[in-house]
């Protein structure tokens, strides 16, 4: 795959580019556009906001940054599903008859602006997110970016092409039965489907309202991570949002069971070439520690089964009934079939089904006892628009096998690239564990990711080698060292006995003045802020640790250290090594060397 003529937008390389500099946001919003205009797919957006229209966004952001608040997005492009709102922009579901001009943006939205992110416009999607395949619309199908002859996945079709086609650094999508990893599957791009009401979904446009998430396409599991640290959280305004998942069993990520259905419950439609991927993939994580274990997976499909052929459906109906009713019309026909049988679900009828769904739950419960997470293909299989146009409802529920359970199971999950086929087309493989798992499914499938080491989306461009390590676990701490703490250094066993993760370097803001303590055992250095202008950069270590782990390490810290919280390069802030000042009178200043690493090697 030949490289393509612009640059990588996955946030490594668009912060090394760029860094936080204002002229540079405004060149990226440039170069964002004019790559839209060279793509040239009309039915990629619903509407695309002109430069004029963004570049309000970008003054916010810098009058955000220069008051200190924090913007670890800044100025990184996004796009956003148009079933999600945004401020003074039509939201059409796509169904123009449906459309609304909303006065706020979806709450998700809103933080991610907060954070620097800048929007670029709607993406289109299946009709009223009733879909897996990317054709139900009546603004026309998106591209698949590897072949026009084949389908883009939906119903998040157009955010999952904006992303792969390098677009944007990142997009959001929907996920009631798929819709944020099937797009995914068939553009080479992460997927992440997190816990049900991790994100608020206030401001989207219900398909079925107890099921929905929000779910993010991006080009790295690290950027993925990444979103979902900013834009996370309980919301007031959505009853269905939270933050406590109950009690998360922790994953191993060094050593872990996956479970994979038996064969005669695994499902390729015919496709032999994904079968080879997905035994490739499973292949690969066992050599990251993973243990195979075969499941039953029978649970799971029944489960499937339930949400177009139980009274989920009737959730679908419920939000557009007085369309579906005064003008049946302006609904395209396949969508008006989909959800029209929801009219006639009965309340005994809907009880049925959600007792059905926990007895499958308790079946299903028994997987866990033996297996971390599941190792699935995202679909079984691609298929051409012409095959979808001959057969759109049962090929759309094809898609849906591996799909459509994990909502109703309360699972989280990430789709990741595993290769391509002779024909060039990619494939897909989903991690999934129970609710509040996602950081450690995340983990994983990054370093899956990294071990796939394949092009990003259908850009071309490389993996970077930089991206952020594993995302750390909701709930622990992080904490910045910049000395003897360091990895390979003599006092990092006090942070891994106690199991700290390392997450990522970094750099502090300029704010910093670096000495030499003496007469330290070992070697110690001290970090003490300034006025600004006065210190500089010093390079730190990100570690995380659990509340208990944390709390009995901060015990051990000796005088005169201890721990506050510093602001890094990027705007964020956490907790941190700081010195007294006294300590530091007739001290030697470090701060031009950038960090202790630095300072030892230079012999001083």
């Amino acid at each position: 795959m030949t490289p393509s003529r612009f640059s990588s937008l996955d946030l490594t390389s668009l912060r090394a580019r760029c860094g936080r500099d204002p002229e540079q946001a405004i060149d990226v919003i440039d170069d964002v556009l004019a790559r839209i205009n060279h793509y040239a797919d009309p039915a990629l957006f619903t509407c695309l906001l002109s430069r004029r229209e963004i570049m309000p966004q970008i003054g916010v952001v810098e009058s955000r940054r220069r008051r200190g608040e924090p913007v670890p997005l800044y100025g990184v492009p996004f796009v956003v599903k148009d079933n999600i709102d945004v401020a003074g922009v039509a939201t059409t579901a796509g169904c123009s008859a449906y459309a609304y001009t909303p006065a706020r943006s979806a709450t998700v939205v809103q933080r991610l602006q907060d954070a620097g992110a800048i929007v670029i416009g709607k993406t289109n999607l299946d009709q009223f997110a009733t879909g897996l395949v990317g054709t139900r619309s009546p603004f026309g199908v998106p591209r698949n970016t590897f072949h026009p002859d084949y389908i883009p996945g939906g119903s998040s079709s157009g955010s999952g092409a904006a992303v792969a086609a390098g677009l944007v650094s990142f997009a959001l999508g929907t996920d009631t039965a798929g819709s944020g990893r099937v797009p995914a599957a068939f553009n080479n791009i992460v997927g992440l489907k997190p816990t049900k009401g991790r994100l608020s979904t206030s401001g989207v446009v219900p398909a079925c309202r107890s099921l929905d998430c929000v779910s993010i396409f991006s080009l790295t599991c690290a950027d993925a991570a990444e979103i979902l640290r900013i834009a996370e959280g309980a919301d007031a305004a959505d009853p269905f949002s939270r933050d406590d998942f109950g009690r998360v069993r922790p994953i191993d990520r060094t050593r872990f069971g996956f479970g994979v259905p038996s064969r005669a419950l695994l499902e390729f439609f015919g496709d032999s070439e994904m079968e080879k991927l997905y035994y490739a993939a499973s292949d690969r994580l066992r050599e990251l520690g993973g243990e195979r274990i075969e499941i039953d997976f029978a649970p799971f499909v029944a489960v499937a089964q339930l949400l177009y052929e139980g009274p989920w459906v009737a959730e679908r109906y419920q939000v557009v009934r007085e369309l579906l009713n005064t003008r049946p019309e302006a609904m395209l026909e396949v969508t008006r079939k989909v959800i029209g049988r929801g009219a006639s679900m009965s309340a005994v009828a809907t009880f049925e089904g959600f007792y059905e769904l926990q007895r499958l739950r308790a079946l299903s419960a028994a997987t866990w006892a033996k297996v971390d997470l599941l190792l699935l293909p995202t679909t079984g299989t691609i298929y051409t628009k012409a095959q979808v146009a001959a057969d759109p409802v049962q090929l759309n529920t094809n898609l849906g096998y591996y799909t459509n359970f994990v909502n109703l199971l309360d699972l989280c999950g990430v789709a990741v690239p595993a290769g391509f086929r002779a024909s060039g087309l990619p494939g897909g493989v989903t991690l999934m564990a129970p609710a509040g798992a996602d950081e450690d499914v995340l983990a994983i499938a990054g370093r899956l990711q990294r071990q796939m080491n394949l092009p990003l989306g259908a850009t071309g461009h490389p993996l970077p080698t930089s991206s952020a390590p594993d995302p750390s676990p909701k709930g622990w701490v992080e904490l910045a060292v910049m000395g003897a703490h360091l990895s390979g250094l003599p006092l990092n066993h006090q942070l891994t006995s106690r199991g700290g993760r390392l997450v990522r370097s970094a750099r502090t803001s300029a704010s910093y003045q670096f000495f030499a303590l003496p007469g330290t055992v070992p070697p110690k250095p001290g970090m003490v802020r300034c006025a600004d202008g006065q210190g500089g950069h010093i390079e730190v270590e990100i570690w995380t640790l659990s509340p208990e782990a944390f709390g009995d390490f901060v015990a051990e810290i000796p005088s005169p250290l201890g721990i506050g919280t510093i602001a890094l390069e990027d705007g964020s802030k956490v907790k941190s090594f700081l010195c007294e000042a006294v300590a530091v009178n007739g001290a030697r200043e470090i701060t031009s060397f950038g960090g202790w690493r630095a300072f030892l090697k230079a012999g001083s």
